[in-house]
């Protein structure tokens, strides 16, 4: 038959197969990703024929606990969520074709209910809506681009136990110097160190006064100690640029993918009022370029290969709200390495109405430091998913195993055993 090859079958069931192994691969896969990732732009849809419309949903349940030096377990910290994501894709002509995407990006939910980190907070929630046109120069060459725009906000409690050691060292500072400016004699009021002694008297009443207030904790939220920040919602831009290469016949595809970093200032209302911070500041916060290298061939009658490795720049990705920074000269958390991110997998077609996929997806472990809102260092997920099909219709679902990587914060709390599950579904039609 023409068009056939003896090593793929048709050039249509190929093109079938590539549709089912991508689009369920783009819904399990979001059971965790590097950084705060939650779901990315599957621009393979860019490559189909006709028009297509497609929405996914992904639920992610993570078990993240570890256990601190003095025993005991800080609980699970990581909640459940759900990952939304919706494409469709156009043509403008025979070689001019775009694609619009809109996802839940990038997110974090984080929440300490036991031992020592209890109260400790953070959420984060990002929209993403990407245009992205794609030109075939030729048969087998095309380029794409466009612009993708983020909406983030996020909130963070840090509390009061993290602050009542530092508090408890300026009332112990400030009470040896009243009783060393005291054994000089400066409590009398013509002596000349008298100002320096009435100023340490004031500081060690004030900060005493503070922990006196704070009670351990133990009083209703906020506590006095409390420290909080709020983001508020902003958007920014970035762009999408990528080069492909296909030879259809063997449902070949090679892409090259690059996502420009998306800079964030946010509005920002940081309060911690035992220590008098109550002020709208400017919060900087860089969310990663990437670029990812996408690649799929047929090997076999009705079966592909798959696979893709992702470099995303999460080093440079840090919250540091200033009043903060000047508190405690540091950030209030961040990553210190990028991420390499790599997946290899294999999808079937079984009958005219069914397939499906297997994949393995890997990141290394960079050792180091954890943060205590990200406390997992590298993983291993293994997934799977299927299709099923009538006339125009596709549905997909699929479900992954992700065994994350142990880490140790700087106060030694160990993070060990860790691991998320999720399940998702997505619906498709062509027309």
């Amino acid at each position: 038959m023409p068009g056939d090859n003896p090593k793929t079958g048709t050039r249509e069931d190929m093109k079938k197969t590539l549709w089912t192994a991508g689009a369920v691969i783009a819904t399990a896969s979001a059971a965790s990703a590097a950084g705060i990732e939650r779901a990315s732009n599957d621009y393979g849809i860019l490559f189909q024929d006709g028009h297509q419309a497609s929405v996914s949903a992904t639920f992610v349940n993570p078990s993240v606990s570890g256990d601190y030096v003095g025993g005991g377990s800080t609980g699970n910290m990581s909640k459940n969520y759900v990952a939304m994501s919706a494409s469709y894709k156009g043509d403008f002509g025979e070689r001019l074709s775009f694609g619009l995407f809109l996802n839940d990006a990038y997110g974090a939910d984080a929440k300490y209910t036991a031992g020592a980190y209890t109260g400790l907070a953070a959420e984060w929630d990002s929209k993403q809506i990407a245009a992205i046109l794609r030109y075939g120069v030729t048969d087998r060459f095309s380029v794409y681009g466009g612009f993708r725009y983020v909406q983030s906000d996020a909130n963070i409690v840090i509390p009061g136990q993290f602050f009542a050691p530092r508090v408890q060292a300026g009332a112990d500072e400030a009470q040896t110097a009243v009783d060393t400016l005291a054994g000089l004699g400066a409590a009398d009021p013509l002596h000349p160190l008298h100002t320096q002694y009435l100023t340490a008297v004031g500081t060690a009443a004030q900060l005493n006064g503070v922990l006196a207030a704070y009670g351990g904790g133990a009083g209703p939220a906020p506590n006095i100690l409390d420290y909080t920040a709020k983001g508020d919602k902003t958007g920014d831009w970035g762009y999408v640029v990528g080069a492909a290469y296909e030879k259809q016949e063997i449902a070949l595809r090679v892409a090259l993918t690059y996502e420009s970093a998306i800079t964030h200032t946010f509005d920002t209302r940081e309060a911690l009022p035992g220590l008098g911070i109550g002020a709208d500041t400017k919060t900087e916060v860089e969310m990663p370029q990437s670029l990812t290298l996408d690649f799929q061939s047929g090997v076999a009658k009705d079966t592909l290969v798959f696979g893709s490795i992702k470099w995303t720049e999460w080093s440079k990705w840090e919250v540091r709200p200033p009043e903060y920074s000047d508190l405690t000269g540091s950030e209030i958390t961040g990553f210190d390495n990028d991420t390499i991110t790599y997946r290899l997998g294999v999808g079937r077609k079984f009958t005219d109405y069914t397939s499906g996929f297997a994949q393995v997806r890997y990141e290394k472990s960079n050792g180091g430091v954890a943060s205590r809102l990200a406390p997992t260092d590298g993983m291993f997920a293994f997934g799977i998913g299927g299709q099923y099909s009538k006339d125009n219709i596709k549905l997909r679902g699929g479900m992954e195993y992700v065994k994350l990587g142990d880490a140790e914060d700087a106060s030694g709390t160990k993070f060990e055993g860790n691991s998320a599950f999720g399940v998702g579904v997505s619906l498709s039609m062509s027309f």
